[in-house]
C-alpha cells in the first residue's frame, strides 16, 4: 500500500515547522505534526542521522545542509523567518554555538515558537550530561516501581520516557506557545525535557502516595503486575493474555467466566494474598490456549486482552476495523493520532526540499 499522495491535510494545515533531525523524541514529535498537515522541513546532516526510521521520519520535506557552515547557518535562518515553529534535540548550549539559538533566530522572527527536546532539561547539574531513556525514568522515581519482586527494575521499552514524557510534551507545549501567540503575537521557548514530563506523569501515583491508596513497591504496587488480578499468565500453548479487572463489579465478571473457585474470589485487596493467588490463577490460565480464552472472555467486561506482537496487533479484528496500522513497504505505519471528525491527518511520504511552499 502507497503512503498519500493526496494533498496536504490535518488541522495543522498552514503550520510550518523547522525541524533539526535528531533521534527519538523530537522525530516523533515532528512526525505527530506532520500527521496533522503540518509542513515540516527537516534539516539532516549528509549521511542522515544514523537511525533511519522510513515510520518516523515520514511527511517532511528533506533538507540536507551542514549547520556548521555559514552559508548551512545563513540558509537555516532564512528558512526560520517563515516557520512559526522550530524542534531542535541538540544538547544545552550547541545550537548557540551554531548561532542558531533562541536569540538569534527570533531577532530573525520573533513569532517563532522553539521547540527544545532533551532528557534533562536546559538548565541543572546534569544537564549537559549524555543520557538515554533508561536513566531519566530512573532519576523521576519511574523506574524504580517497574519489575519483579526480585531483581532490578526492568524499562518499559523506550515508551515511557522518549514518547510519553518526551515527544507527547514537546508537542502539547508547542500548541499551547501557538495558542498564547494568538494573544501575545509573541514566540517564545519550550523547555521540554523528559524528566519534567516522566515527572508529571508520575502525578497520579504521588497523588495517592500519601492517603496509602496505592503502594510504589513492587510486591505490593496494584498497577505493576503484583496483584493477581492486574497481570499477564502464559496460556497451555506458551502464549500470553493480559487482566486487569480492578473494579469489583469486573473482577466477579471474570471469576464467574473462568469459573474460579471461591477462593479467588475474595481477598485481591490483601497483598498479603497476592502471590499465592497469583499461583492459583497461573495454574487456571495454563490449562487452555490463548485462542480459548479469547473466545470465552475477549469483548467481555472482564478487562482482557491477549498479548499479541506488533504484526499480530496490525491483524486485530479491532485494530484493522479501526485501520489503526498500515503496511507500507513491508513497514508498520501507525494511522495519524487522535482523530478528527472534520479534518482527519493523513500519513505522507517524504520528499527532497528547497523550501516551503
Amino acid at each position: 500500500m502507497p503512503l498519500d499522495d493526496k494533498p496536504r491535510q490535518g488541522p495543522l494545515l498552514g503550520l510550518r515547522v523547522l525541524e533539526f533531525a535528531s533521534i527519538g523524541p523530537g522525530p516523533h514529535c515532528a512526525m505527530l505534526l506532520a500527521d496533522l498537515g503540518a509542513e515540516v522541513i527537516r534539516i539532516e546532516r549528509e549521511g542522515g542521522n544514523g537511525w533511519p526510521n522510513p515510520v518516523v521520519d515520514r511527511g517532511r520535506k528533506l533538507l540536507t545542509l551542514n549547520i556548521r557552515t555559514e552559508a548551512g547557518r545563513d540558509r537555516c535562518l532564512t528558512l526560520a523567518e517563515d516557520a512559526d515553529v522550530l524542534i531542535e534535540g541538540f544538547r544545552p548550549g550547541v545550537m548557540e554555538r551554531l548561532g542558531l539559538g533562541p536569540e538569534q533566530v527570533h531577532n530573525r522572527n520573533p513569532r517563532l515558537v522553539y521547540g527544545r527536546m532533551t532528557g534533562w532539561g536546559q538548565t541543572g547539574p546534569l544537564a549537559k550530561s549524555a543520557g538515554h531513556d533508561i536513566n531519566y525514568l530512573a532519576i523521576t522515581g519511574a523506574l524504580a516501581a517497574i519489575g519483579n519482586r526480585e531483581g532490578p527494575a526492568i524499562p518499559p521499552l523506550n515508551l515511557v520516557g522518549d514518547f510519553g514524557g518526551g515527544s507527547l510534551y514537546l508537542a502539547f507545549g508547542i500548541m499551547a506557545a501557538l495558542w498564547e501567540r494568538e494573544r501575545s503575537g509573541k514566540g517564545q521557548v519550550v523547555d521540554a525535557a523528559i524528566v519534567d514530563g516522566v515527572s508529571s506523569m508520575m502525578s497520579f501515583f504521588a497523588g495517592l502516595l500519601p492517603s496509602g491508596a496505592l503502594s510504589l513497591e513492587r510486591d505490593r504496587n496494584l498497577l505493576s503486575g503484583a496483584a493477581p488480578h492486574y497481570r499477564c499468565y502464559t496460556c497451555a500453548d506458551g502464549r500470553d493474555i493480559a487482566i486487569g479487572p480492578l473494579e469489583p463489579q469486573f473482577l466477579a465478571e471474570l471469576m464467574q467466566r473462568i469459573d474460579a473457585p471461591e477462593s479467588l474470589r475474595e481477598g485481591c485487596n490483601d497483598p498479603a494474598q497476592w502471590q499465592e493467588q497469583s499461583e492459583q490463577l497461573a495454574g487456571l490460565f495454563a490449562s487452555r490456549t490463548q485462542a480459548q480464552w479469547c473466545a470465552l472472555l475477549e469483548g467481555t467486561d472482564a478487562c482482557f486482552a491477549p498479548i499479541l506482537t506488533l504484526e499480530e496487533a496490525a491483524q486485530h479484528s479491532h485494530m484493522r476495523e479501526r485501520g489503526v496500522y498500515r503496511d507500507i513497504d513491508g513497514a508498520l505505519h501507525a494511522a495519524p493520532a487522535p482523530r478528527f471528525s472534520r479534518t482527519p491527518g493523513a500519513i505522507r511520504a517524504s520528499d527532497d526540499a528547497n523550501g516551503w511552499d
